[in-house]
């Protein structure tokens, strides 16, 4: 019912757009919206003609012409990256007729749900998941009294407790708080949405149990419930009134163990088709308080997972197969399970398509319990404790009616050994997993691929020597995964042997990190090639001419690490489908210019870096492509900073380092640090000049690297949402509005600001800096004394501050910083004794600097230090008098 209604929303606004004119002021509020968000994506670009609800994401009513759904979800995983960013300003206030409002899956760090969306008093369906929104849910959200779909899930830092008030939403058919970090209890007003079809409280922090008026949601299909200390009231019925469940979820109920009553009621709802039971303490104990006889799952369940318990004997294999019977999936995954199962598992288990056993204790010989399953479609038995031969391992298993239904097999992260033996047994397998095994010596010649298999992983192992000729006959053969072995045929061999009918299949080829040698080949006959990863071998040569024609389809390309060598030729074109390029780490020479890239528009990440490159491109390189990673260390881009990177508002990773630029850094680069969040950026070691502008920026970074430069002035502000920021070697003179601002500065986790021209006082205002671990202020001109903020630095373990004018003690409040590990004053001018809990106290101390200091040390200091302190210091550094 509450899905018809999405439905009908979509076909309602989706109908007679084109005559419409939305009205002035729902235009206008939509503006404002748009002035306050970052754009990097271009999801608005849409939004500059005067009729609003042609706009990408805003439809309107047919007849009143009111702005009805506002749907602009973001994108961000590893196919798709599209998302906004910034402020949601209250003049979405305005659109009194919005039903629909889905921004999920942005960008909107640092930030809180804003409270005037309970205005919005005919909205029926809200969707803010994935936003990384904060603080809790503002109880004005109570006031939509017409929502029928309320998802808040994933934003992680939503915290605080569940508003009892939600329990007024009668309206409310669907609703998800997952994926939080919510505490406390459920409240039990909850109990109140009648309507409810949907509910999960999953991967949150709730403590207590959950509330018995939860069994008056009489229309509920799918319940999940989990968190970190919750509890099932052990006489409670509560659940036996939920006879609409379909779905049951319980993660991590502490006292799940000791109450099989709960069991016993699960076991009869009527339409439960799938149950998940995880990290709920079961053991075996649990499985013999039941009697077989008079216990049974409803016939409807078809799903029950049990992973993350303390299963250990196989008797849970027998209990299943005797209480269920129409099971389709099982997954045991993560328990300490070990030793075989008899056959009646298999025979009785009629209907089982998929069995997950990973992360168990299971040995190779146990296989056998599950060669009888003959509808069995998959089985996966990652990390378990598998020694013995590959090749014994398969017979086994193979010689029951398994072997004509799998198609899909894991044995990785295991420790079989032996090499790959014939796999044609198993005529319908479609993937098979060998990772991370201790699989050896050379692939026989006589081994051959399952006729249907279209994906062989066998990466890190220690396999020798090639690829046989049978892998190139494996005609539906899509992915081959080889990498990080022993492999030391030449390449052109290895792609001879691959070229049969699997040429017209592969889409995806690894072989890196083995010692692959040889030069490039003529790739063209591998039509459909879309990966190519050959990094980190031996590979030599320069790049071919003709990649584009080599490589018609490929998106990624990876060559970094190896042997390549030459000048590229002006002739060269890459291939115009190319989203990744990696040619970092050779010996490539040339000059790269706009013709190498022609044609190029889904290039995401370019990394050239540590070359001989010269990019010589013009103004306008790159407006056809918006990069998200850009690696250039090494390359010549000088002498002028680069103007084509203005084009770019897409990236995340920059790394301009070494690369020959001078002169002034423009103000259009620094306004691109507020374009998302977590960006790194090195432009380190040029000859970067002038200051830099104090914009009103809040966005955080992952690193940012600017040492080695000309830069002078004040540091500002903003560069405090950094994780690590290394402004040292430039001239710097003033850091108080950086240190000093009332922001406290939650993520630094490393700050050197060594080698500039900053003197006088050090600020006392260390108190913002929660995270900071490592602080190097070396070889500046600071004088006075070390401010007592500084211990307030509980998290800092190193701490430099040597070659500057510092006088006065060492400040007590450093006793605090009890995480120290190395502290570095030398060169200073320091006096009075060195403090007895300097030894005592700061127990993780490893490396203490404090030559050429005047000490003032009587007898039983000097003793103290001996016993707590001299036996860190080495060599002359043990003389601490001089």
């Amino acid at each position: 019912m509450m899905f018809m209604f999405v439905v009908s929303v979509v076909l309602q606004v989706a109908y007679g757009q084109h005559h419409i004119r939305c009205i002035p002021k729902e235009r206008e509020a939509l503006l404002q919206f748009k002035a306050a968000i970052v754009d990097p994506y271009d999801m608005l670009s849409s939004w500059t003609t005067p009729d609003c609800c042609q706009w990408e994401g805003i439809r309107s009513n047919n007849l009143t012409v009111h702005i009805i759904s506002f749907h602009l979800p973001g994108q961000y995983n590893e196919v798709s990256r599209r998302y906004i960013s910034g402020e949601i300003r209250k003049s979405l206030m305005e659109l009194r007729h919005l039903q629909y409002l889905n921004l999920s899956s942005n960008d909107f760090a640092d930030s809180n749900i804003p409270e005037f969306l309970g205005s919005l008093t005919n909205l029926r369906y809200l969707d803010l998941s994935s936003c990384r929104f904060s603080g809790q849910i503002p109880t004005q959200i109570s006031s939509l009294s017409r929502l029928k779909y309320l998802n808040l899930a994933d934003n992680y830092y939503l915290n605080g407790s569940i508003p009892r008030e939600l329990g007024n939403l009668s309206g409310l058919e669907y609703l998800d708080l997952s994926g939080n970090s919510f505490e406390g209890y459920i409240p039990s007003q909850l109990g109140n949405l009648s309507r409810l079809q949907y509910l999960d409280l999953r991967y949150n922090s709730f403590e207590g149990y959950i509330p018995s008026p939860l069994g008056n949601l009489s229309n509920l299909h799918k319940l999940y419930l989990g968190g970190y200390d919750l509890k099932v009231v052990t006489t409670d019925q509560w659940l036996s009134n939920l006879n609409s469940l379909t779905h049951l979820s319980f993660n991590s109920i502490s006292n799940f163990n000791s109450s099989p009553s709960c069991l016993r009621i699960i076991a009869k709802l009527p339409k439960l088709r799938e149950l998940s039971l995880s990290e709920c303490g079961l053991s075996d104990h649990l499985l013999l308080s039941f009697n077989p006889s008079n216990f049974n799952f409803s016939s409807s369940l078809s799903v029950l997972r049990l992973y993350k318990n303390s299963f250990m004997k196989p008797m849970i294999f027998q209990w299943v197969s005797n209480t269920t019977s129409n099971l389709v999936e099982l997954d045991l995954s993560w328990n300490l399970l070990e030793g075989s199962t008899s056959n009646h598992f298999g025979l009785a288990m009629n209907s089982l398509e998929h069995l997950d056993l990973s992360y168990n204790v299971f040995k190779g010989e146990d296989l056998k319990s599950f060669m009888n399953i003959c509808t069995l479609r998959s089985l996966y038995m990652y990390g378990n404790n598998m020694t013995e031969d590959l090749s014994l391992i398969l017979h086994n298993f193979s010689s029951g009616c398994v072997r004509y239904s799998l198609q899909e097999l894991s044995l990785a992260f295991n420790q079989i050994r032996g090499s790959v033996p014939d796999l044609s047994a198993f005529s319908n397998l479609k993937m098979l997993y060998l990772s991370y095994n201790q699989l050896s010596g050379k692939i026989p010649e006589s081994t051959r691929l399952p006729s249907h298999l279209k994906l062989l992983s066998v990466s890190f192992n220690s396999l020798e020597g090639g690829v046989p000729k049978s892998f190139g006959s494996t005609c539906t053969l899509e992915l081959l995964d080889l990498s990080s072995n022993k492999l030391s045929e030449d390449l052109t061999v290895i792609f001879n042997h691959l070229s049969g009918c699997s040429t017209y299949s592969l889409r995806e080829i690894y072989l890196d990190q083995n010692k692959v040698n040889g030069t490039l080949p003529d790739f063209s006959i591998f039509a459909k090639l879309e990966t190519l990863d050959l990094s980190i071998n031996q590979i030599s040569g320069t790049l071919p001419s003709n990649l584009a024609t080599m490589f018609p389809s490929l998106k990624e390309l990876y060559l970094h690490s190896n042997k390549l060598n030459g000048t590229i030729s002006e002739n060269l074109r890459f291939p115009t489908e190319l989203e990744v390029l990696y040619l970092m780490s050779n010996s490539l020479k040339g000059v790269l210019t706009d013709s190498h890239f022609y044609n190029m528009t889904k290039l995401e990440r370019l990394i050239l870096s540590d070359n001989s490159l010269t990019l010589e491109v013009s103004q306008n390189w790159g407006s056809t492509f918006q990069l998200d990673t850009i690696e250039l260390r090494y390359c010549k881009l000088g002498p002028l900073f680069p103007k084509w990177l203005e084009k770019q508002n897409k990236f995340q990773d920059l790394d301009i380092s070494n690369s020959g630029i001078s002169g002034v850094v423009p103000k259009w680069f620094w306004t691109k640090f507020g374009l998302s969040n977590w960006m790194s950026i090195n432009i380190s070691c040029n000859n970067l000049q002038g200051t830099i502008p104090n914009l009103p920026i809040e966005n955080h970074y992952s690193s940012l690297s600017l040492q080695s430069n000309q830069f002078e002035g004040h540091v500002p502000s903003f560069l405090q949402g950094s994780i690590f920021l290394d402004l040292s070697n430039n001239k710097f003179t003033n850091f108080f509005s950086f240190l000093c601002s009332n922001d406290v500065a939650e993520s630094l986790y490393q700050l050197d600001l060594s080698n500039n021209k900053f003197s006088g006082q050090i600020p006392n205002c260390w108190t913002h800096f929660k995270s900071l671990t490592y602080l190097n202020m070396s070889q500046n001109k600071f004088s006075g004394e070390i401010p007592s903020s500084m211990g307030s630095l509980f998290e800092l373990q190193v701490l430099l501050l040597r070659d500057n004018n510092l006088t006065g003690e060492i400040p007590s409040s450093l006793r605090n910083c009890t995480k120290l590990v190395m502290i570095d004053i030398t060169e200073n001018r320091l006096s009075g004794s060195i403090p007895n809990w300097m030894g005592k106290e700061l127990s993780k101390l490893q490396f203490l600097s404090l030559r050429k200091e005047i000490w003032i040390i009587g007898v039983y200091h000097a003793q103290r230090l001996e016993d707590c302190v001299g036996t860190m210091l080495k060599g002359e550094e043990r003389g601490i008098l001089r």
